[in-house]
C-alpha cells in the first residue's frame, strides 16, 4: 500500500512551555472521530443556504440523503479500520461521522503519525508531530481527523465579580430581559441545547435558584453524555460550574417552560465537533436552538477543526437550530500576546450569531446607559473584530466591517450584544453559592432564551437570523460608547457590540 499523504489543516504546534514526555505506550487506547465530506460538493453550507432561500428549515431525512456521508464513504472507512485493527464505535450519516477505537500504535500505523505525551502548565495531553497522513482510500472521503491531539481546546467566557457586590446592583436574568423589553412567553414547545467541555450542575443549586425567582415547577434540565463526557460538578464554583450553572440558570430563568439539554464532552476540538453534531441530530430531545459559551482563538485552532466545527454548525442552521456562540472576554486581543486583534472561534463561523458583551445601568426599571464592556488592564472585556479565515458573509457585506490586520476582509464579530459585564452581571447560583457572574458567557444564553420566546410566539423564523438583523437593525438597540481595544464602538455595526442589544418590542413584530 502506497504511503500515507498529510491531510491538509492538521498539524499542532506545541503548546507554549508544553514538554515531550516520550511516545503514548503501544496498548494505550483512544477513540477517534472521522468527520466525512458531504454527499453535495458544497456541504453543509449549502445545505444552510437552500433552507436560507426556501425561508424554511430542510426536512431531517431529506438532509441526510442529500447532505449526509454517502454510505460507500461509510463502508470505506469502517473497511479501512478493520484492516488496521480499529473498531467502528459509532457511524452516522447525518452526523457524517465515524468513531473508531483502539490502541496508540495501531493509530499512529493507520495515520501514519507517532503519537507522544506531553505536559504543559494545565496538565498534560496526547499530540504528535507533523500532520495526520491519509491513506489512498481515504483521500477525498475524510475531512478531518480528531481526538488523536486531545490538548485542551476552548475555554468558558465567563467573569465572576471581583470583591463584595458595589452599585449597581447585580440583575436577575429576568430583569435584564425585562430591561430589553423582551416579549412575554416561557419559551414552551421549544428545546434549548448547552453545550458544556467540563463541570456539571446539582439539583440541590438549580431547584432552589429558580423557587427563589419565583419559578415552579422548575425547567426541566437533562444531561447528555458524548464522547463520554459526563456532568461532574467540580465544587468550584470558579471552576466549569460556574459556565454550566451560568448558562442553565440565565436561559432557564427567562425561558422556563423550554426544556433543556445539557451536552456534556471532553475539552477537546474531537468533544467540540462531536457536540454540536450530537444535538442537530439528536431525534430525542430535539433540540430547536443551540448555545456555546467555550470557545479559542481562531489561531489555537488546526485548519480541519474549525472547517468541521464550521460545518456542523451549518448543519444546524440547515436544520432549522439557530446557534449563539459567547464573543470571548479577552477583547480586541481575544487573550493573544502578539500584539495583533484576533477574533474567537466558533463566534467567527459565518453560520453562528456571535454574542458580544455591554455594560448596562439601569434605573426605575428602564435602561440608563450601554456601553461596551471593558474592565481595562487586567480585567474582561468584550471579544470582537475580524476573522482571519472565514470572508465576510453576503448579509454582513453592507455593515462596514474593516479590514482584518492582514489585509484580508474578514467576517466580522460579533452579531450582537447583552450585558456581560460582572460588576453589572448577572445574580446565579454555584456549587450552593450566590455569587454575580459576567462576561459573553451569559450574552449567549440570554440570546437563546430569547429566541425561545419568540419562537413560541411565531415572531421568528427558525434558522440563522442574522440575515434578518442585518436587513432591520431597528431590532437592535445600538452601542455607540466604548472600546475593546483595538476597535471602537460608533453607530451602525461595530466590532464590540455588533448591531446592538436587544430591543425586544420591535423583535416581537418580526423585525
Amino acid at each position: 500500500m502506497s504511503a500515507t499523504e498529510p491531510l491538509p489543516g492538521s498539524e499542532r504546534p506545541p503548546l507554549p512551555g508544553a514538554m515531550d514526555m516520550g511516545p503514548c505506550p503501544e496498548g494505550e487506547r483512544l477513540e477517534v472521530t472521522l468527520f466525512l465530506r458531504s454527499r453535495d460538493p458544497g456541504g453543509a453550507p449549502a445545505a444552510a443556504r437552500e433552507a436560507g432561500r426556501l425561508g424554511r428549515p430542510l426536512d431531517r431525512d431529506d438532509y441526510t440523503r442529500r447532505y449526509g456521508a454517502a454510505p460507500a464513504d461509510l463502508d470505506a472507512v469502517a473497511a479501512f479500520a478493520a484492516r488496521h485493527g480499529l473498531a467502528v464505535l459509532e457511524r452516522s450519516a447525518p452526523r457524517r461521522s465515524v468513531v473508531l477505537g483502539g490502541t496508540a500504535d495501531r493509530f499512529g500505523a493507520a495515520f501514519g503519525v507517532e503519537l507522544r505525551h506531553y505536559r504543559h502548565p494545565e496538565g498534560t495531553h496526547r499530540g504528535h508531530a507533523g500532520p495526520v497522513g491519509l491513506a489512498p482510500e481515504l483521500r477525498g472521503i475524510v475531512v478531518a481527523v480528531l481526538g488523536l491531539d486531545d490538548r485542551p481546546q476552548a475555554r468558558p467566557h465567563l467573569r465572576l465579580r471581583s470583591g463584595p457586590p458595589a452599585p449597581p446592583a447585580a440583575y436577575t436574568p429576568p430583569q435584564v430581559a425585562e430591561l430589553y423589553g423582551f416579549p412575554p412567553g416561557t419559551g414552551a414547545g421549544q428545546c434549548v441545547a448547552l453545550v458544556e467541555m467540563g463541570g456539571g450542575f446539582r439539583p440541590a443549586d438549580l431547584d432552589p435558584y429558580f423557587a427563589d425567582l419565583g419559578i415552579a415547577p422548575a425547567p426541566t434540565v437533562v444531561a447528555v453524555s458524548v464522547d463520554h463526557g459526563r456532568n461532574a460538578p467540580t465544587g468550584s464554583a470558579s471552576g466549569p460550574d460556574g459556565e454550566v450553572d451560568l448558562d442553565i440558570e440565565v436561559a432557564g430563568s427567562i425561558a422556563p417552560g423550554a426544556r433543556y439539554a445539557v451536552y456534556f464532552v471532553p475539552n477537546t476540538d474531537q468533544g467540540f465537533v462531536d457536540a454540536v453534531t450530537a444535538a442537530a441530530h439528536d431525534c430525542v430531545n430535539r433540540p430547536t436552538i443551540i448555545s456555546i459559551s467555550w470557545g479559542g482563538p481562531e489561531s489555537t485552532w488546526t485548519g480541519q477543526a474549525m472547517q468541521a466545527l464550521d460545518e456542523a454548525i451549518a448543519g444546524a442552521v440547515a436544520l432549522g437550530i439557530p446557534v449563539f456562540v459567547a464573543a470571548g472576554d479577552g477583547g480586541s486581543s481575544d487573550g493573544v500576546d502578539d500584539g495583533l486583534p484576533h477574533v474567537d472561534f466558533p463566534a467567527s463561523s459565518p453560520h453562528a450569531t456571535a454574542c458580544g458583551g455591554t455594560r448596562l445601568l439601569a434605573a426605575g426599571g428602564a435602561i440608563v446607559s450601554e456601553v461596551v464592556w471593558n474592565d481595562g488592564p487586567g480585567g474582561g472585556a468584550t471579544g470582537g473584530g475580524v476573522s482571519a479565515v472565514f470572508p465576510v458573509p453576503t448579509w454582513q457585506a453592507g455593515a462596514g466591517v474593516p479590514l482584518g490586520p492582514t489585509g484580508f476582509r474578514g467576517r466580522g464579530v460579533p452579531d450582537v450584544a447583552g450585558d456581560a459585564d460582572p460588576e453589572t452581571g448577572y445574580a446565579v447560583r454555584v456549587d450552593g453559592q450566590a455569587t454575580v457572574v459576567g462576561g459573553t458567557s451569559a450574552v449567549a444564553p440570554l440570546w437563546a432564551a430569547l429566541a425561545a420566546r419568540l419562537f413560541e410566539l411565531g415572531a421568528w423564523a427558525p434558522g440563522l437570523p442574522n440575515p434578518a438583523l442585518y436587513a432591520d437593525p431597528q431590532a437592535l438597540r445600538p452601542v455607540t460608547q466604548g472600546s475593546n481595544g483595538a476597535y471602537s464602538a460608533a453607530p451602525g455595526w461595530n466590532p464590540c457590540t455588533g448591531l446592538g442589544s436587544p430591543n425586544g418590542p420591535v423583535l416581537a413584530q418580526g423585525g
